[in-house]
């Protein structure tokens, strides 16, 4: 197997149950750790419908199979046995920072990799003596066929090898960055989605225009307004913050973002952002 046989995962939700689910169909057992049960209920409910969908769609095995390689709970000692613990909770240095230190008190054997898009993996590495890399999947992580792994100033070259031995076993394409902030593709995407919310802001064209163009005239897969509605507005807020207060002014959110934001106009979580999504 080419990726590791015991994972643990701190975070349930979109994006670490995306990441749970990846490592279980490529064989491994993974342990899902949340803050409080509801939140652990919601996890295992959104890692077995996805386990559906993947037994559904032709994946090797049965659903229990799957299901049976699966625990969760609320203690990070759980993570006691794991070779690698991914890091995927919201986007904030503090929380991270207090993320790693549970991690490193209960596995101080684990590789520690984090799912931050923009954040210093670097600065987060030097809070635990554990090895510690970046593994940013992206959003929807059963469908994306990219994970960027990002290169602390102390991860040691053979874990930057065997990285990218897991990314191909889980069956998606691994690129090798720099910790930069933002790194490569929150650095470019971000900077398209601000200018696209700009424009919109300043009446340039309609949101649907605004996606059209880049998809039909530039072919991309999808739109910039769109896809900041999948990522969350909220996200795309504070990676746009940071980036600003690291790169400069050029970064800075319109207010047009920082108003949705604040009206609760996140995207696809709750409804709306710059396109409505209603219950079928």
């Amino acid at each position: 197997m080419s990726v590791p046989a015991n994972v643990g995962v701190l975070g349930g939700g979109r994006m670490g149950g995306g990441i749970a689910h990846a490592f279980l169909l490529a064989g491994a057992k993974v342990h899902v750790v949340d803050v409080h049960d509801e939140a652990v209920n919601a996890a295992r409910e959104r890692i077995h419908k996805d386990i559906e969908v993947s037994v559904a769609r032709g994946a090797e095995g049965r659903f229990a199979d799957y299901a049976g390689r699966l625990s969760l709970s609320t203690s990070p000692a759980d993570f006691a046995g794991c070779e690698v613990v991914v890091e995927a909770v919201p986007e904030s240095l503090e929380l991270k920072r207090a993320s790693f230190a549970s991690i490193s008190q209960h596995a101080p054997q684990a590789v520690i990799a984090t799912n931050t898009s923009s954040l210093s993996v670097s600065e987060l590495a030097r809070s635990v003596d554990n090895d510690v890399i970046g593994l940013h999947f992206f959003n929807p992580v059963p469908a994306s066929k990219l994970v960027e792994i990002v290169v602390a100033d102390s991860t040691p070259a053979p874990l930057v090898h065997a990285a990218r031995t897991w990314v191909e076993g889980l069956g998606k394409t691994p690129i090798v960055v720099a910790d930069a902030p933002g790194f490569a593709s929150s650095r470019l995407g971000v900077a398209i989605a601000l200018e696209a919310i700009r424009m919109v802001e300043d009446a340039v064209a309609s949101p649907e225009d605004i996606d059209n163009a880049m998809v039909l005239g530039y072919k991309f897969p999808i739109g910039p307004l769109a896809l900041t509605d999948i990522v969350g507005l909220d996200v795309r807020l504070g990676i746009a913050e940071y980036l600003e207060s690291t790169l400069g002014p050029r970064f800075a959110p319109p207010q047009l973002m920082r108003d949705m934001v604040a009206r609760g106009e996140l995207g696809r979580k709750t409804g709306k952002g710059f396109y409505s999504y209603e219950e079928k």
